[in-house]
């Protein structure tokens, strides 16, 4: 139940809607009477993406345009390249700065 209970930070509208009593008591036995609202809420926010997502995949509408990733301009495996080379610095940057650290000395315990 705690998963549907949520505080609405956007404005909020009443609206008055049926519901088929068999469907009611199923949402009440997941969500509870006092879980309705925000169980109804989040369904129609999965269904309205959901469609969304299906009107775009049937739309001719690209997914990508070349303008929105500069970054791509002179190819693809030149940007992974890069990406590469930086991440392998980073990571030995953090390798030597590890290894300056002073290494704290294992004690043993004797009783």
């Amino acid at each position: 139940m705690a998963h549907y209970l949520c505080t609405y930070i956007m404005p909020t509208h009443r609206a008055h809607i049926l519901l088929p009593e068999d469907l009611l008591r199923e949402i009440d036995a997941m969500v509870g009477q006092r879980g309705r609202s925000a169980f109804l809420v989040e369904t129609a926010r999965q269904e309205v993406r959901r469609r969304k997502l299906l009107s775009f995949l049937e739309s001719e509408e690209p997914a990508w345009r070349d303008e929105a990733h500069p970054e791509l301009n002179g190819g693809a495996d030149l940007w992974v390249r890069q990406m590469r080379r930086e991440s392998d610095s980073r990571g030995l940057t953090r390798a030597v700065r590890g290894a300056s650290k002073p290494k704290a000395k294992l004690r043993s315990r004797t009783r």
